[in-house]
């Protein structure tokens, strides 16, 4: 790979206003409140499907240009380790063989202990084609230097999002009441099925009432299920290790 000559990384602060730095200062704290670097775009006849999804874990909306970037937003939204999510966060800019070269990724992803993964979203099929490739490229070894995560998602097996997408429509928490989930909570055991929880809570609770909380608590994290099987009365719930018995 030919070396990257003047890296630099440029960001939208809150207020709109560009930032641009050498790329070895700039924090990705500094990109957590960061707007989005490219103005939300809709046309008749454009090629992709954008819009806006609300993140549970950013309780605020986050753009997207795709379905596919909808996919991977879906699952960092459903990903606990995940805090921080920042749509289109920056543009990379490099000289190399003396053009400059420019680039704005995705995603950024942050973890509690601010580790980062820049995430970037392209089908399967393009990631052959030679100018893609080559910027997929260069811009990877430009983010790793700084010791981040790059990341290039064409796509998880279909069950899984599925049931991510599925669990969403769930992830609201101001529509749950907290000792109804302290209460479901509580009737589950390791290795439960969701309708063996809505039995036992059935001279209490409706069944109506009891599976949208697990699925909540399923969202949360709070129990968990292999959601590479498809979600339904049957499926065998787990308790996190930290609060089993």
């Amino acid at each position: 790979m030919v070396g990257l000559e003047e890296p630099k990384l440029s960001y939208r602060d809150a207020d709109g206003s560009e930032c641009t730095f050498p790329f070895d200062r700039v924090r990705t704290q500094d990109l957590a409140t960061a707007c989005p670097w490219r103005t939300f775009r809709s046309y008749r006849g454009q090629p992709h499907y954008s819009g806006m999804y609300w993140s549970a874990t950013m309780r605020a909306h986050v753009i997207y240009e795709s379905r596919l970037e909808l996919a991977r937003l879906l699952l960092a939204d459903f990903d606990r380790a995940v805090v921080t999510i920042v749509a289109q966060p920056c543009q990379l800019s490099a000289r190399i063989d003396g053009r400059i070269r420019r680039h704005v990724p995705d995603l950024l992803l942050r973890d509690a202990s601010g580790a980062a993964t820049v995430v970037d979203v392209k089908p399967a099929g393009l990631l052959a084609e030679p100018t893609i490739a080559r910027t997929l490229a260069w811009a990877g070894e430009l983010i790793e230097t700084r010791g981040w995560r790059f990341e290039v998602w064409s796509g998880c097996d279909g069950v899984l999002l599925t049931n991510v997408r599925f669990l969403a429509g769930y992830r609201r928490s101001w529509l749950f009441s907290e000792d109804l989930l302290n209460e479901v909570l509580a009737a589950v055991g390791d290795s439960d099925t969701i309708a063996a929880v809505e039995r036992r809570l059935a001279p209490r609770q409706q069944a109506r009432t009891v599976r949208p909380a697990l699925l909540h608590l399923l969202w949360r994290g709070e129990v968990t299920a292999d959601l590479h099987q498809v979600l339904g009365g049957t499926t065998t719930l787990r308790r996190p290790r930290e609060w089993a018995a």
